[in-house]
């Protein structure tokens, strides 16, 4: 069992890592439980077009509404209590929606409002958590560290939670979400053994939090790679949202993958960021870092060509295998060179306009995607995904240099806790 641990979390890592790996993996299980179960929830209650879809928006529009103030906030206090704090007031919602359920209650209203309430408790938990890596682990380290916070993600969110939490439904509809309180009270038990600092990180917190995101916006446009790092996700989440909030009718349309299409489609993702947990030590030792981000955004661009051109089902799947391969790898590469590069005392403000970018993005993509599908068809989002993504790589390509070493000035000071 020591040797399954030590390759799953290095000891090098540390003990405090350890427990935040353990934490984020358990939330992950419980949050791709109720990705299956809300939905259907929902439908349960109701078959409006434009409920469903405002659902959808009602996952987003917290980071959007609370994002910037979600990582002002986790620079003036104790993060650790912040992450507490937000996951004891989900769980207090999540006990309100199975109480309705469970006394049949429970109408659209009802699920809309838990799930805007749920989100918003998200932010402010996802910010400051993503603020206690850096605290936790060597700079140099970071890297090994996010892929193995993305493994859980994509094991027990993307593979495991949505079949458990199609058959706990099926059971009964307040069941996956009894499992989900279960989950977030874990996780919070299991992140207060992390040992930091009491405290905020920031000696002086008495400004203003709006002048405090101010600052972080500054900071941010005054640091040149991580200010392009920032416009290459949004821009980049814009093209392949264009595209993706058309796959399920891609799939049915143009590559005729039938019923399952859409499932297989994202499982074959979802397997693809598997086998990149494998690699991805590997890669990070051997291939430099300019090299890979440019590999993965090239390789981003010729997926929107070749899902604009092919009409087979199986070149499709074989298509977004390779994207969950290289989407794995940048997503742990970009997270680990942006915690280097930025200071401890900024990372919940920068994190969060980070954030905000991911989430505008795409919920700018998934409208034009709309938008274009319907008035030049279902590959026509992968055409204009194609040639805006080929765009922006173009622009940045020479700056990618840049942005891989944007700590370089930095010295890899010992992690900020004991271990």
């Amino acid at each position: 069992m020591s040797l399954i641990l030590d390759a799953v979390a290095p000891p090098r890592l540390g003990r405090g890592f350890r427990w935040l790996l353990a934490s984020s993996w358990t939330s992950n299980l419980g949050d791709g439980i109720a990705l299956a179960a809300g939905p259907l929830l929902i439908a349960s209650e109701t078959r409006s077009p434009i409920l469903v879809s405002m659902a959808v928006l009602l996952q987003q529009l917290p980071w959007l509404l609370f994002g910037l103030y979600a990582g002002a906030i986790a620079d003036r206090v104790d993060r650790i209590r912040l992450v507490v704090v937000a996951d004891l007031l989900r769980a207090v919602v999540l006990v309100v929606l199975v109480g309705s359920i469970a006394t049949g209650v429970v109408n659209i209203a009802v699920v809309l409002t838990a799930m805007f309430l749920v989100g918003t408790a998200e932010v402010f938990a996802d910010t400051a958590t993503g603020t206690l890596m850096p605290m936790l682990v060597q700079k140099r380290d970071l890297g090994v560290a996010q892929a193995r916070l993305q493994t859980g993600f994509v094991t027990l969110n993307q593979l495991a939670g949505a079949p458990i939490g199609a058959a706990l439904f099926a059971t009964g509809r307040a069941i996956p979400f009894g499992v989900q309180v279960v989950s977030v009270l874990l996780a919070t038990v299991l992140v207060l053994r992390i040992a930091l600092p009491p405290g905020p990180v920031r000696a002086d917190v008495d400004t203003h939090v709006r002048r405090d995101i101010a600052d972080g916006v500054r900071w941010l446009l005054s640091h040149p790679p991580v200010r392009t790092l920032t416009l290459v996700i949004l821009t980049f989440n814009i093209t392949w949202a264009a595209g993706w909030s058309v796959l399920v009718l891609y799939s049915l349309e143009v590559v005729d993958l039938g019923s399952v299409g859409y499932g297989l489609l994202t499982s074959a993702a979802a397997v693809g960021g598997l086998v990149a947990t494998v690699c991805f030590g590997w890669l990070e030792r051997h291939v430099p870092l300019a090299t890979l981000m440019r590999v993965c955004l090239l390789l981003e661009v010729a997926m929107h060509l070749a899902l604009a051109l092919t009409r087979q089902g199986w070149v499709a799947l074989l298509i977004l295998f390779g994207f969950g391969i290289y989407a794995f790898v940048w997503g742990a590469l970009s997270a680990a060179i942006r915690q280097r590069a930025v200071p401890t005392e900024f990372q919940g403000r920068v994190g969060s306009v980070y954030g905000v970018g991911v989430y505008a993005g795409i919920v700018v993509g998934s409208a034009l995607g709309g938008v274009i599908a319907e008035h030049w068809g279902l590959t026509a989002p992968f055409w204009f995904a194609f040639v805006g993504s080929g765009i922006t790589l173009a622009l940045v390509w020479r700056q990618l240099g840049h942005i891989a070493h944007a700590d370089a000035a930095v010295v890899d000071a010992p992690a900020e806790t004991a271990r």
